[in-house]
Protein backbone atom coordinates (compact mmCIF):
# COMPACT_ATOMS: atom_id res chain seq x y z
CA UNK A 1 0.00 0.00 0.00
CA UNK A 2 1.05 3.56 -0.57
CA UNK A 3 1.64 5.96 2.27
CA UNK A 4 0.69 9.63 2.32
CA UNK A 5 1.29 12.50 4.76
CA UNK A 6 -1.54 14.32 6.52
CA UNK A 7 -1.32 18.06 5.76
CA UNK A 8 -2.75 18.81 9.22
CA UNK A 9 -0.37 16.91 11.54
CA UNK A 10 2.36 15.70 9.17
CA UNK A 11 2.06 12.04 10.22
CA UNK A 12 2.59 9.50 7.44
CA UNK A 13 -0.21 6.92 7.23
CA UNK A 14 -1.60 4.39 4.80
CA UNK A 15 -3.65 6.11 2.07
CA UNK A 16 -6.75 4.16 3.15
CA UNK A 17 -6.63 5.81 6.60
CA UNK A 18 -6.81 9.37 5.24
CA UNK A 19 -9.40 11.70 3.68
CA UNK A 20 -8.41 12.58 0.10
CA UNK A 21 -9.21 16.07 -1.18
CA UNK A 22 -8.56 16.52 -4.91
CA UNK A 23 -8.43 19.40 -7.36
CA UNK A 24 -9.79 17.81 -10.53
CA UNK A 25 -7.54 18.05 -13.60
CA UNK A 26 -10.39 18.57 -16.04
CA UNK A 27 -12.50 21.21 -14.24
CA UNK A 28 -10.31 22.54 -11.42
CA UNK A 29 -13.10 21.81 -8.90
CA UNK A 30 -12.16 20.88 -5.31
CA UNK A 31 -13.82 17.61 -4.26
CA UNK A 32 -13.69 15.11 -1.40
CA UNK A 33 -12.45 12.06 -3.30
CA UNK A 34 -14.10 9.07 -1.59
CA UNK A 35 -13.36 6.39 -4.17
CA UNK A 36 -9.97 7.55 -5.54
CA UNK A 37 -11.42 7.60 -9.06
CA UNK A 38 -10.85 11.34 -9.62
CA UNK A 39 -7.47 12.37 -10.99
CA UNK A 40 -5.67 15.57 -10.10
CA UNK A 41 -3.54 17.19 -7.39
CA UNK A 42 -4.49 15.83 -3.96
CA UNK A 43 -4.10 16.62 -0.28
CA UNK A 44 -4.65 14.13 2.54
CA UNK A 45 -6.07 14.59 6.06
CA UNK A 46 -6.54 12.35 9.09
CA UNK A 47 -10.11 11.50 10.10
CA UNK A 48 -10.14 13.93 13.04
CA UNK A 49 -11.21 17.52 13.60
CA UNK A 50 -7.86 18.72 14.95
CA UNK A 51 -6.10 17.87 11.67
CA UNK A 52 -8.89 19.45 9.63
CA UNK A 53 -8.72 22.62 11.77
CA UNK A 54 -4.91 22.78 11.53
CA UNK A 55 -4.92 22.35 7.76
CA UNK A 56 -7.39 25.22 7.27
CA UNK A 57 -5.90 27.50 9.94
CA UNK A 58 -2.55 27.76 8.17
CA UNK A 59 -4.04 27.49 4.65
CA UNK A 60 -2.08 24.27 4.10
CA UNK A 61 -4.69 22.66 1.82
CA UNK A 62 -4.62 25.65 -0.54
CA UNK A 63 -0.81 25.46 -0.71
CA UNK A 64 -0.78 21.72 -1.46
CA UNK A 65 -3.54 21.96 -4.08
CA UNK A 66 -2.03 25.19 -5.49
CA UNK A 67 -5.44 26.88 -5.65
CA UNK A 68 -7.90 28.63 -3.34
CA UNK A 69 -10.18 26.30 -1.38
CA UNK A 70 -13.90 27.13 -0.85
CA UNK A 71 -14.82 28.07 2.74
CA UNK A 72 -17.66 25.53 2.91
CA UNK A 73 -15.21 22.63 2.42
CA UNK A 74 -14.09 22.84 6.07
CA UNK A 75 -17.71 22.55 7.26
CA UNK A 76 -18.35 19.60 4.94
CA UNK A 77 -15.26 17.78 6.24
CA UNK A 78 -16.09 18.37 9.91
CA UNK A 79 -19.73 17.30 9.44
CA UNK A 80 -18.85 14.23 7.39
CA UNK A 81 -15.94 12.93 9.46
Amino acid sequence: MTNRKCVGCGIIKNRDELIKITRENASGDIVINHNNKIFGRSAYLCYNNSCIEAAFKKNKISKVLKTSVPEDLKGKLINEF
